[in-house]
């Protein structure tokens, strides 16, 4: 295995994969089903023949730009495994500062049961997570997109906390409107699509090509969606309330006049690369 291992480095090398010894040892571990300190254990193991010819369809469609979490179906966020499919976005690492703020802002309800919001909930991360690691919440999270959202079903059945996230197909908030009174929700967590329309055509090849265009296309300035959100996000959480929001560091002067400071106080948190990337913005105690 150790030479199959070094072939298949060499090729994704060979043909500028940037992450090619990593996304080798993926690869090789979900055609053995090992994991990746196996494939280093067993390393004088031979590939059967059904293996190795798996193994090099999955790399000759990586180097056509096929993302590796489309290829293997796996994708880890917040320490957690997902089911990803080409249905939804697969779940980025800068993602984890929303999950991860969001925690700590509700750290002193862990007794209360808080109702949440995951708008345009993909493949589920969010809700999935913030489900497992704040065991108070109920959380309704919707997406446009049925497939998104049989992808998403699954993976809170997967991860044990289906009983406590409503699955809602629909426009943004609209179909929790139709459910819950104005002032319910604690917390709205959103990862909308924010890529302006006319940049588009400059993202990455794999991303462009392979993941759904309804998850990434964000109008004019990238801002349609949020620009929705808002006043319904508003309505619905209680005064002191929070609405969170992940966009590109570009955009973050836009924000100002969609947050109007007699109804909300914001921020914006850096990700590990230092970049503007999450708005947190509060609701007002004085809101109704």
């Amino acid at each position: 295995m150790a030479g199959v291992l070094a072939a298949a480095r060499a090729f994704l090398q060979q043909k500028n994969i940037p992450a090619a010894p990593l996304e080798a040892e993926v690869l090789l571990a979900h055609v053995t089903g090992l994991d990746r300190p196996g494939l280093y254990r067993e390393a004088g193991r031979r590939l059967t023949t059904r293996e190795e010819a798996r193994l090099w369809e999955l790399l000759h469609r990586r180097a056509a730009g096929e993302p590796v979490a489309y290829l293997t179906g796996r994708r880890e966020f917040m320490g957690l495994d997902f089911l990803v499919t080409p249905d939804v976005l697969i779940p980025r690492p800068e993602t984890e500062l929303l999950v991860e703020t969001a925690l700590a802002l509700l750290r002193g309800h862990c007794t209360q049961r808080l109702l949440l919001a995951d708008v345009g909930t993909g493949s589920g991360a969010i809700a999935v997570s913030l489900a497992r690691y704040f065991p108070a919440a109920v959380i309704y999270a919707t997406d446009i997109s049925a497939a998104a959202l049989a992808v998403a079903v699954e993976n809170a059945r997967r991860h044990g906390v289906s009983g406590r996230i409503c699955f809602l197909q629909g426009d943004l908030l609209s179909p929790v409107q139709e459910i819950l009174p104005p002032g319910s929700l604690s917390l709205v967590a959103a990862n909308l699509p924010y890529i302006p329309s006319h940049e588009m055509g400059r993202l990455m090849p794999d991303v462009a090509r392979y993941e759904p265009r309804l998850a990434l296309d964000g109008g004019d300035d990238g801002l349609a969606l949020y620009r929705r959100l808002i006043p319904d996000a508003y309505r619905l959480l209680v005064p002191g309330g929070y609405l969170l929001m992940e966009i590109d560091p570009a955009q973050v002067p836009s924000f100002a006049p969609l947050l109007p400071e007699k109804d909300w106080c914001y921020r914006v948190e850096r990700d590990l690369a230092g970049r503007e990337r999450l708005v947190v913005a509060g609701k007002k105690e004085t809101g109704a």
